[in-house]
């Protein structure tokens, strides 16, 4: 049987444990109460990227989305407006609607057909007396920030305040692309076979782009992501040099058009973790496709400009790559100790058709193949964690700041909070 008061007190054991510049003890990533502790104050009180805008698009449009345990609805109401409310009905507790989009007059519980107005009132309960208080059961709100078209929710009701500087540096950086008025072309969910956190480690370097994402290397400069300047061939040293120079090129041109691109590194000692910098595109720098040329004749917002580069967005549980002609739009959500849920969108032009200014194939199929490499690799280091032979392991100080930075973030975050009870 889970004992939690156990549980809370060897986690926090295992977080004390952490030695810095080291990955985490092995526990935390295979074990049930570290993912338990993990749902309660990692996706519980911080805002965690929940989907897109365009989402929902129309008065009526519902996607509902499980964070861990709990399941939100993010709708638009009949004032057009955007809301959050926690999946459960006020009578007996059964989630309103299944996993996924609907579209919706109103929302009516499967089970007792009690009815709510899609600003979370409670407009009908059958069979509860004339002198029954209606206001006193609506849904339960919860917290809502759309940055740029970037949907972030918080399941506390004291959500941390500095989503206000995400807000404050990456509206400015999204509004050209016009996210809100996109559609999702298309979205794929995949289960890695790993914990929450070995995806988002992942996710945070690129030390091993080269050895396992051959597509994906075409379009990225691995340089980006660190390198270790005396391990350097001369070719290798060129090649940096070169980039330098290049971002030299591309931040005049940037300045130019008034596009920020300095990276923003919001992390350890926040709340709200997020990175952002604009990258240059490898290749032929227009898009990440198979030939690194746009997929989509028809570019999101006023992009319709050479070299914007790839606006890169880390948070929490998501990773974004936004481009003149695309944007891919990624969310995290754990599912197990040993199971995470990736959910990858794909938002192109609202105007933009399929099969004549784009094809799914070409749109797709660089991020379809790096997910299925990264799903192996996520499952990889997840086996290497059950085996009675791991042993917290060193991060490089050239490649893998980042992923030092969010395991240092996570501790903090972790043993700051309220043990869970």
């Amino acid at each position: 049987m889970f004992d939690e008061r156990s549980a809370s007190s060897s986690t926090r054991a295992l977080l004390d444990a952490r030695k810095p510049g080291h990955t985490l003890p092995a526990a935390l990533y295979t074990g049930e109460g570290a993912y338990k502790a993990d749902c309660d104050i990692i996706f519980s009180r911080h805002w965690i990227a929940a989907g897109v805008a365009c989402d929902v698009a129309e008065p009526g449009d519902v996607v509902a989305v499980d964070i861990g345990p709990a399941s939100i609805l993010i709708l638009r109401d009949d004032d057009n407006e955007l809301r959050a409310f926690h999946n459960v009905c006020s009578h007996r507790g059964s989630r309103l609607v299944p996993p996924g989009r609907s579209v919706v007059g109103k929302l009516v519980c499967p089970y007792h057909q009690w009815t709510y107005d899609l600003n979370g009132s409670l407009a009908l309960a059958p069979h509860m007396g004339v002198d029954f208080d209606r206001d006193l059961h609506h849904l339960k709100p919860v917290a809502l920030k759309d940055i740029g078209g970037i949907l972030y929710v918080c399941l506390s009701q004291t959500p941390p305040s500095d989503i206000d500087e995400l807000e404050r540096v990456m509206e400015p950086r999204l509004v050209p692309y016009d996210l809100r008025n996109a559609k999702v072309a298309f979205e794929q969910d995949i289960i890695e076979e790993g914990n929450w956190k070995l995806t988002i480690e992942n996710n945070r370097e690129c030390y091993h782009c080269a050895s396992n994402h051959p597509q994906l290397s075409l379009s990225f400069h691995a340089a980006d992501f660190g390198y270790d300047p005396d391990g350097l061939t001369e070719a290798e040293k060129t090649e940096a040099n070169d980039l330098l120079d290049a971002y030299a090129r591309y931040g005049a041109h940037w300045d130019n058009e008034g596009l920020d691109y300095e990276a923003v590194e919001h992390t350890v000692g926040w709340p709200t973790n997020f990175r952002t910098q604009r990258l240059i595109i490898a290749g032929l720098g227009e898009s990440q496709t198979p030939d690194t040329r746009a997929a989509v004749a028809i570019p999101l917002g006023d992009t319709d400009r050479p070299w914007l580069g790839d606006v890169h967005l880390w948070g929490i549980n998501s990773w974004n790559h936004v481009m003149a002609d695309h944007a891919v739009i990624f969310t995290a959500f754990p599912i197990a100790p040993d199971r995470t849920l990736v959910r990858t969108k794909w938002l192109v032009n609202r105007d933009a058709v399929e099969g004549e200014d784009y094809t799914l194939e070409n749109l797709t199929s660089v991020w379809k193949q790096t997910n299925r490499e990264d799903a192996h690799l996520v499952a990889l280091a997840h086996k290497g964690a059950l085996s009675p032979g791991y042993r917290p392991g060193p991060y490089s100080r050239f490649t893998e700041r980042a992923l030092d930075e969010f395991t240092t973030w996570y501790v903090e975050r972790m043993t700051e909070a309220e043990t869970p009870s």
